[in-house]
């Protein structure tokens, strides 16, 4: 076989490769809703109005790291800063959890304004010694939180307070504050 005919083959050969795999992976979609749809794969679905509707509370994650010996209290505090207009809470005041249990709260926030506003919030912890057992997955105070006129919203943290904490630690606090974040202007 000639060169000229054999890189034709060739070209010819990845050519169709790649319509392969540029067909599989559009076929890939209808194909995950289809094994979601029949269960055979479990997915937690999102509703778009409230993507933190599914937020679960004290989720049982099967960790073998989870110390059943005691409980911890996590209390919850939110406020915003004296310049700051937003109302501001956690749906629960407190809950009370098995150390390594990953955990799920809730905060609502809400912009009583007539402006769009950027907060960022602030967390500490009591005792302060807290805060290297106190490991959050998720959080709002990750990033700045920009609310709209009169908007309002749900926002998550998931945490686990690590089975290390010292014993006679069996309270913790979470305090949140949202402080206002200014636009930076153009120089």
């Amino acid at each position: 076989m000639s060169t000229a005919k054999s890189n034709k083959v060739l070209v010819f050969k990845l050519g169709l490769a790649v319509f392969v795999m540029l067909g599989f992976s559009y076929a890939l979609i209808p194909l995950y809703k289809s094994a979601c749809d029949a269960g055979w794969l479990e997915v937690n679905r999102i509703d778009e109005n409230n993507p933190y509707a599914n937020v679960n509370h004290n989720v049982n994650t099967s960790n073998t790291q989870v110390d059943k010996s005691r409980w911890v209290t996590v209390e919850f505090v939110a406020t915003a800063n004296d310049k700051m207009p937003w109302k501001f809470e956690a749906q629960e005041k407190s809950v009370k959890i098995h150390p390594g249990e990953m955990t799920n709260v809730l905060y609502n926030v809400v912009n009583p304004t007539g402006k769009e506003m950027t907060g960022m919030a602030v967390p500490s912890y009591s005792p302060a010694l807290a805060a290297t057992y106190f490991q959050k997955v998720e959080c709002f105070c990750f990033t700045q939180q920009k609310l709209g006129p009169h908007e309002s919203r749900g926002m998550p943290v998931v945490f686990v307070v690590t089975p290390d904490l010292p014993k006679d630690v069996s309270t913790i606090s979470l305090s949140y504050t949202f402080f206002e974040v200014k636009p930076k202007s153009a120089s």
